[in-house]
């Protein structure tokens, strides 16, 4: 294990300076990134990713419901298609390549929850957070569209992909099941992306992505019974703004109200719990 403080000399007197740098908080708002191309680019970015992310998953959904239709395939068509392992790797699978692509220009959010989680503990500013969330939204739309202009046969006899709440099961445990998800991701994606973390293990360049999307996968296995899965509010929106059924408007609260929540609880526990416990002690040692 990597220490922040290390002890050196005869007597342990001295200390060595960290083998990290956490960066600076960011601004609350930050006028001056409105000027720079640098930001428009990553909303770009942003864009695209989350558009690609919907395309993909929501059309393997639409085709694994069609593929297990025994009206539509056979009376075989239980043993078919991918199956919600299959749903689960193309969510998690997508994360992984769609991060691996785009941390370098945008920090590979995909994800309102994400960015929220980012802002509130201060690695992104207001401007940047509200630009970002608009893009995803938008990508998802687009994503979602696409694949409705293409499997448009298929895509409202399937539900369109949409995030709504099972049959069996309360708004209660819906909303549960959303923040919990979200958290594990969001806090995923903290201790992936924590500079002391990427000091020690800067020799392996895939670390931050395969983890975060092991995270979506695991997550996705869980909670597909409950609620098909939303932990990303751009994922449910535009699927429900594509598919627009009253079902799935009026579910969505949950799927906004629940991973703003979770989101909130991983940048808090990991900021204030596990980050400020750290240091503490480095301080302490320091002054010791």
């Amino acid at each position: 294990m990597a220490k922040d403080i290390e002890a050196s000399g005869p007597e342990a007197g001295e200390f060595s300076a960290k083998d990290y740098t956490d960066p600076p908080p960011a601004p609350l708002i930050d006028a001056e990134e409105l000027t720079k191309w640098s930001l428009y680019r990553a909303a770009i970015a942003e864009f695209v990713a989350t558009l690609l992310f919907l395309y993909i998953t929501v059309a393997t959904v639409i085709g694994y419901k069609h593929q297990t239709d025994a009206s539509a395939s056979g009376p075989d068509a239980a043993c078919g298609g991918v199956g919600i392992l299959g749903i689960a790797w193309a969510f998690g699978g997508m994360i992984f390549i769609l991060v691996y692509c785009t941390a370098g220009i945008s920090g590979g959010h995909i994800n309102p929850a994400v960015t929220f989680g980012l802002f509130l503990a201060r690695k992104v500013s207001l401007v940047r957070a509200l630009l970002y969330i608009v893009a995803q939204c938008l990508g998802a739309i687009c994503g979602v569209g696409l694949v409705k202009g293409f499997q448009s046969a298929y895509f409202v006899r399937y539900g369109g992909g949409a995030n709504e709440l099972s049959d069996g099961y309360s708004k209660g445990t819906g909303l549960a099941a959303e923040i919990i998800g979200t958290f594990v991701l969001v806090y995923t994606v903290f201790s992936a992306t924590d500079p002391k973390r990427n000091a020690r293990d800067s020799h392996v360049p895939v670390l931050a992505p395969l983890p975060i999307g092991f995270a979506v996968f695991m997550v996705h296995l869980a909670t597909i019974p409950i609620t098909g899965t939303g932990i990303n509010p751009a994922r449910s929106l535009g699927a429900a703004v594509i598919y627009n059924n009253d079902k799935a408007w009026d579910d969505q609260w949950i799927f906004w109200v629940g991973p703003l929540i979770g989101a909130a609880i991983a940048a808090a526990y990991h900021q204030y719990v596990l980050r400020a416990s750290a240091a503490k002690l480095g301080s302490y040692r320091s002054n010791a």
